[in-house]
């Protein structure tokens, strides 16, 4: 039986000998073919022998035909091995069209709907066997999560970060407001009549302001929230039976308007919504991490 620590301290270079000689079953032969003498063969297969405490390859005439044990192990080993190295190889490439690596997003789940279905088109024409999950972006530990590699890049508001968290916006546009189509307002929404209605907002916290309700502050704009939901999708249905109003971000809003949900541009002269990328940069030069920000920056139309 084999001793785990000899496993450990196992020199790899022993493994690329014993494919050699499991092939070719001649030690004159696997030493040619590895630019080695046979005794440094002779002297890497005791090695191993030592280590797995195993004979591994017995001579029989001008052969060393491998034992039962190493002839059960054997495929297993070169297999692994051949892809170690075609793995180390490829170190610092990223080949697009070959890859089969799967990227981890972290971002709110708001923004799946508008970034999602772009970004799975794109892969599916530039990187048919690479794949992407969309988990849950926990905002406030955003540096852990990308320098424990958790996710890979994240898509989200403009928060303040510092390195070494790198962040690029990537877009920016106005607020429109959400009703039904045959609200009271439908035709024409002033600052009076924003004023006025009482509004859905949403939000995951329990309390506090939402981004609109930061950029109401700033211009001393207060206006009546009635109900405060979790999800975008439920307040379009609560939209559908009252007259409330729903203030969003012109990217959500796209995803929100069906036949019975209208909208119009917020009647206030509000800052930009921006949208950023987020990455740890210690990725910056990683070849597959760099393609996919390039892919999100270049080709994902928000």
């Amino acid at each position: 039986m084999s001793d785990n620590k000899r496993i450990q301290q196992l020199d790899l270079n022993l493994l690329k000998v014993f494919k050699m000689l499991y092939s070719e079953q001649n030690m004159t032969r696997a030493a040619d073919l590895l630019h080695l003498t046979p005794s440094a063969v002779s002297h890497a297969v005791k090695r191993l022998r030592f280590a797995l405490d195993d004979e591994l390859f017995v001579r029989s005439q001008n052969k060393m035909l491998p034992t039962p044990a190493c002839q059960r192990m054997a495929p297993a080993i070169i297999d692994n091995l051949t892809r170690l190295q075609q793995a180390l190889l490829q170190w610092g490439t990223f080949d697009s069209a070959t890859s089969d690596y799967h990227f981890t997003i972290g971002m709110h789940h708001a923004f799946e709907p508008s970034v999602l279905p772009q970004l799975a088109k794109l892969m599916a024409r530039r990187a048919p066997n690479v794949g992407f999950s969309s988990i849950k972006l926990d905002r406030a530990n955003i540096e852990r999560e990308l320098a424990a590699s958790n996710v890979d890049v994240a898509i989200d508001v403009a928060i303040p970060v510092k390195p070494p968290v790198k962040r690029l916006e990537i877009f920016a546009a106005g607020f429109m407001v959400l009703m039904r189509s045959n609200h009271p307002y439908a035709d024409e929404l002033s600052q009076e009549k924003y004023l006025k209605a009482t509004h859905i907002t949403v939000s995951n916290r329990p309390s506090g302001m939402t981004a609109e309700d930061t950029l109401f502050q700033e211009q001393g704009v207060e206006r009546k929230s009635h109900i405060r939901c979790q999800n975008y999708f439920a307040a379009r249905e609560l939209l559908r039976h009252s007259d409330q109003l729903l203030t969003v971000p012109k990217l959500l809003a796209m995803n929100l308007i069906d036949d019975g949900i209208t909208s119009l541009a917020a009647p206030f002269n509000l800052a930009p919504f921006p949208i950023s990328l987020y990455w740890h940069e210690h990725t910056e030069n990683d070849a597959a991490l760099k393609w996919l920000r390039n892919l999100i920056i270049d080709g994902v139309c928000f």
